[in-house]
């Protein structure tokens, strides 16, 4: 799994003109399933972001988690993360996993963080064409990746 946290003081994500989802102080989180992910992929994934030390404490320094400032969350899948650019200009998602597979995962994900967190998660539309509407807070944005535990 791969994933892009950004730090946001808010968020929406659009289908067809109509909010799906709106956030205010937290996180939006592309993210995309690889044909070899696994459960222990998104175990290990959710539980980082969910105590990731990105936010800033009173002396303005980044030391609070999502958890500890209360903070909302938006995943929205994105295969085009998966992307492979070596050869030519239009790129390969050969390693994206196919919606049989990244559906179960992505809604698997959606689940822990919310367990993670103890609170609802809002996403996208899997699959849907979508539009997204953010203030990146910072700018913080973190890239990690579950194949590199990075």
């Amino acid at each position: 799994m791969r994933a892009v946290i950004q730090r946001v003081t808010k968020a929406k994500v659009g289908i067809e003109g109509k909010t799906k989802a709106a956030i205010e102080s937290g996180l939006l989180i592309l993210l995309g399933i690889e044909t070899d992910d696994t459960i222990d992929d998104s175990n290990w994934l959710t539980t980082k972001i969910a105590n990731l030390r990105i936010f800033d404490d009173a002396k303005g320094v980044m030391n609070l988690s999502l958890k500890q400032i209360d903070g909302e969350v938006i995943v929205v899948s994105q295969f085009t993360l998966h992307a492979s650019t070596k050869k030519g200009n239009r790129p390969s998602y050969i390693k994206a996993a196919r919606p049989e597979k990244a559906i179960p995962l992505y809604e698997l994900f959606v689940a822990q963080l919310e367990q993670n967190l103890d609170k609802k998660v809002q996403t996208g539309s899997f699959g849907s064409y979508m539009q997204l509407d953010f203030i990146n807070d910072g700018p913080v944005t973190i890239i990690m990746d579950t194949k590199n535990k990075q």
